[in-house]
């Protein structure tokens, strides 16, 4: 737009164009104090993030610090564990394992009440025993 249209004045080629980057350049420059707040306010979110992450990377330090004591503490007496544990390994590995569920079981079935007899059967014995040890027999009597 021209802003001496209808003023009767000649147009001034590039004058328009001229007037119109001035104006853009001052409104640039009007919100130049709010980009440079804004500019500001993402520094500080930055510096606040940076603050953040370097107390992160502290205490991951600290703990991986921490975490390799316990793994040199630990890693000994585990691979001391290594020859048991491969021995138990090829024991379990063994078919026979699997059968011992089984072995239990007619154990429990079989023997637990054969063993329940023996015990009942013993225990009467012994109170038969008890009553003839405390019966007092004839032959005896007449001896005193």
């Amino acid at each position: 737009m021209d802003p001496f249209r209808g003023l009767g004045m000649p147009r001034i080629p590039g004058l328009t164009e001229l007037l119109s980057l001035l104006q853009t350049q001052t409104e640039a420059l009007a919100q130049l104090p709010r980009t440079l707040s804004d500019l500001n306010g993402t520094v500080r979110e930055l510096t606040e993030a940076t603050r953040m992450a370097h107390a992160t990377i502290a205490s991951a330090q600290r703990i991986a610090e921490r975490l390799e004591d316990l793994v040199d503490e630990l890693e000994e007496p585990v691979r001391a564990l290594r020859p048991g544990i491969e021995r138990v390994g090829r024991v379990l590995d063994d078919p026979v394992v699997d059968t011992v569920p089984d072995t239990l079981r007619r154990i429990q079935e079989d023997l637990v009440p054969l063993i329940h007899g023996l015990r009942v059967a013993q225990s009467r014995v012994g109170s038969v025993t008890g009553m003839l040890r405390r019966k007092p027999r004839e032959d005896d009597e007449e001896d005193y």
